[in-house]
């Protein structure tokens, strides 16, 4: 299953921590990973390169993370957005992710 911990300080997104495999299919043929993945990916990049937050991004083959430096109404919108595509991936896909909401 895959976590998704959705970072959030005094309400507002701040940042997200993802890790884990969905087990839908074998590595490789996982259209959920690949899904989840992919939306990650562009979260963090949006929030780092298009709009240039300060953020620490950390990667590797099994967790992404990204936890900018300041809630805004960039990252309060980007992460927002990201939590709806995993909830969208879930009403089709249930029981391959685990949503939480930790405060930092």
């Amino acid at each position: 299953m895959i976590r998704a911990e959705f970072l959030q300080s005094e309400g507002k997104y701040r940042g997200f921590r993802v890790k884990g495999h969905a087990g839908y299919a074998e590595s490789g043929q996982d259209i959920v990973c690949a899904s989840v993945s992919s939306a990650v990916m562009l979260a963090a990049n949006i929030i780092t390169d298009g709009f240039k937050r300060d953020a620490d991004v950390f990667a590797d083959n099994d967790a992404v993370s990204c936890v900018a430096a300041e809630a805004d109404e960039v990252t309060e919108a980007v992460i927002g957005m990201l939590r709806a595509q995993f909830e969208a991936v879930l009403e089709e896909f249930p029981d391959t992710i685990k949503i939480t909401i930790s405060e930092v």
